[in-house]
């Protein structure tokens, strides 16, 4: 299917894109264009008015403060973010998730903060900034907001952001210590498909006790699934294997997922038990370390 014809607008400054939204409300943003692209091409999408927000400056940063934690702009690329030396080093999980984000070519297009405006209840990206308490950088008509990535997802391609904003930056927070993270997803056919499961953890350890657990579940829900009745089971414990088994069993009973093409609505349920003990295993055994 051949594009139609759009304006396409490459403001240089955030207030530029901000007031050309307001201008032609009907007008999308556009930061690599790997999904949006798309569906413009294969899905019907017609639009009159495209924004890319690749020339404004600053928006392609990433930094890791020693204080403030991390902050990855809009136009970071995946690629660049996998492969970012403070990242691999501070925020690994961080970086695989870029890092296993469909092929070479999407990730040197495509960033972190389109995968999390796409809204995808598979985006891979989403479920451990979500466990890391990361918080997303909105600029709009009426200033700038911060807001708990945990409030932004609304449903399937649904956010929290109002007429004419623009996420500018996805901060995660410094990690105390005797902190580990994990995370793993299940796809049919490799990177190139959407995750059929995904489970992220984060674990914040007081000796062998888990004082603190977060744990997100991708693909099972219409946005990303905080699994509050599994982080019970473990917080305050010492995760053996039949509190992480007890944990597994939990988990599995807090999505209620579809059948699709992907997988199995009971196939899901079965991956996030597994799914959920390897990664509580792995961000315990990190958090020990």
């Amino acid at each position: 299917m051949r594009l139609s014809h759009f304006d396409y607008h490459a403001p240089e400054t955030v207030a530029q894109a901000i007031a050309l939204m307001q201008a032609k409300p009907g007008a999308r943003l556009m930061a690599g264009g790997t999904d949006l692209l798309i569906k413009m091409r294969h899905a019907g999408l017609k639009l009159q008015d495209v924004i890319s927000v690749k020339s404004i400056k600053g928006l392609n940063t990433i930094t890791v403060d020693e204080n403030k934690g991390l902050s990855i702009g809009a136009t970071a690329l995946l690629a660049d973010v996998a492969l970012h030396p403070d990242i691999l080093k501070y925020y690994p999980t961080v970086a695989q998730a870029a890092r296993g984000t469909a092929n070479a070519q999407v990730r040197n297009m495509g960033t972190v903060i389109g995968n999390l405006c796409n809204a995808s209840p598979a985006a891979d990206n989403a479920p451990t900034l979500l466990a890391m308490n990361a918080e997303v950088e909105i600029h709009g008509p009426g200033g700038q907001r911060r807001m708990p990535l945990e409030q932004f997802f609304k449903g399937p391609g649904i956010t929290a952001l109002q007429p004419a904003e623009i996420v500018t930056a996805v901060h995660a927070p410094k990690l105390a210590p005797h902190t580990g993270t994990a995370y793993i997803s299940l796809s049919a056919r490799g990177q190139l498909d959407c995750t059929a499961v995904g489970v992220a953890a984060m674990i914040v350890l007081k000796g062998k006790a888990c004082e603190e657990v977060r744990i997100f579940i991708s693909s099972c829900g219409p946005t990303p699934v905080r699994a509050l009745k599994t982080e019970a089971i473990a917080r305050g414990k010492e995760l053996t294997e039949a509190v992480i088994e007890q944990a597994g069993n939990q988990a599995a009973g807090e999505v209620k997922p579809i059948a699709d093409v992907r997988a199995s609505a009971g196939y899901r349920e079965k991956m996030v038990a597994v799914l959920t003990r390897r990664v509580l295993s792995q961000a315990y055994t990190r958090a020990s370390e």
